[in-house]
């Protein structure tokens, strides 16, 4: 299941997955806004302005989103979710896989970083088994209190760290 450049076509059905105030901000932090239509979601996400990339099946069904950025000197992953009807099947770790291989190539780092709320504890779960670390943030707060800072390696994630002697 390749990962291809998001299209506004991409939003329109990512649009569904969102059907509250809270689960928006869960997945898009304090920027968004709610209700949305294509036009909100798409500056909201900043599609024009970040790599931003869609998981998407065979049939054409968009299965996942992310998106990647420069931020304290690593590959930052961002906005990271799984449709609904997709969820428990391992394509959160796919889709992680594929940004950071894509991210800190494109950004030339050997790290990467994310966020993560407290209680989003499938998330959690998932970014532990791949590898990343909680971590103190280095930047100044970003405003939101119950948000854990993760990073890892890059070839870690990736399987293409050497084995240590």
């Amino acid at each position: 299941m390749p990962l291809v450049p998001a299209t506004q076509a991409h939003l329109t059905n990512m649009m569904a997955w969102f059907d509250s105030q809270v689960s928006l901000m869960t997945w898009g932090g304090p920027g968004m806004t709610f209700p949305f239509d294509l036009a909100l979601f798409s500056r909201d996400v900043r599609l024009a302005e970040l790599p931003s990339w869609a998981l998407v099946a065979a049939n054409g069904e968009v299965q996942g989103f992310g998106q990647y950025y420069l931020r304290e000197g690593r590959c930052h992953l961002g906005r990271l979710v799984i449709s609904p009807a997709y969820r428990g099947r391992g394509l959160a770790k796919l889709l992680v896989r594929e940004l950071v291989r894509l991210g800190s190539r494109a950004l030339q780092v050997g790290e990467v970083s994310l966020f993560v709320l407290t209680d989003n504890t499938t998330a959690r779960r998932c970014y532990e088994a791949l590898g990343f670390a909680y971590v103190e943030y280095p930047g100044p707060s970003i405003g939101i209190d119950n948000c854990l800072y993760m990073v890892a390696r890059a070839d870690h994630i990736l399987g293409t760290d050497s084995p240590k002697r």
